[in-house]
């Protein structure tokens, strides 16, 4: 009878079928990311980050989401749902510059759209609702992000969340063309806003920064 260590080495010694063979890394989840869809609707985000989205929502329970970039709206499809099946009276409001969303989108009533950009939402919409809960998609660009996130920070509930996405695009080599992206804006934003900490809970829940909102999940503490 083999032990339990004889058991390990011959695991180890046993070859692995090439079409069995587990390879995946940062690029190949970027880009399969860009195809990713709900609902048949185009949702571009990191499926960790939409796995992580539906444990907040179901922890915190927000009664309004504020998605700053809609793109096609599969995502706001996605928050909407969650809302529902979390038994939240709420809603999802997306921000984008112009209309690019899908015609299945705009059929969700759960849903408003703002087409004029984040610089030109009125913050007067959030007066109705108790929890509050922002993520930042826009640009990626530094001024775009830490110009978002210091126009919505007073609007995130104390318990709730601001999560800024895709801080991922400096791993990704392309921190140059974002202008030092949204890392570089959360450098300089937690500092002037203790009110806010980096969630390492979600942050690190597949291992160390495994998401695309790298340090993104700042929680609202006080």
């Amino acid at each position: 009878m083999l032990s339990t260590l004889q058991r390990k080495i011959k695991n180890l010694l046993t070859p692995v079928h090439k079409n069995e063979r587990v390879s995946f890394n940062t690029q190949s989840i970027y880009k399969g990311h860009l195809n990713v869809t709900y609902k048949g609707i185009k949702a571009i985000r990191c499926p960790f980050d939409y796995v992580i989205y539906q444990m907040i929502i179901a922890e915190i329970k927000p009664d309004l989401i504020i998605e700053i970039g809609t793109n096609q709206g599969g995502g706001a499809v996605y928050l909407a749902d969650l809302l529902e099946i979390n038994d939240i009276r709420g809603e999802v409001h997306t921000i984008d510059v112009g209309d690019y969303v899908d015609e299945k989108t705009k059929l969700d009533t759960r849903i408003k759209f703002f087409t004029d950009g984040w610089e030109n939402y009125d913050l007067h919409n959030v007066k109705p609702f108790k929890k509050i809960m922002v993520i930042e998609d826009a640009a990626h660009t530094y001024s775009c992000t830490m110009g978002a996130i210091k126009k919505f920070a007073g609007v995130v509930s104390i318990g709730s969340y601001l999560i800024v996405e895709d801080g991922i695009v400096n791993n990704l080599g392309m921190s140059d063309y974002f202008e030092g992206g949204p890392l570089k804006a959360l450098r300089e934003f937690l500092p002037k806003h203790p009110e806010f900490e980096v969630d390492r809970k979600w942050c690190d829940f597949f291992g160390k920064n495994a998401t695309f909102n790298v340090n993104g999940y700042l929680k609202r503490t006080r």
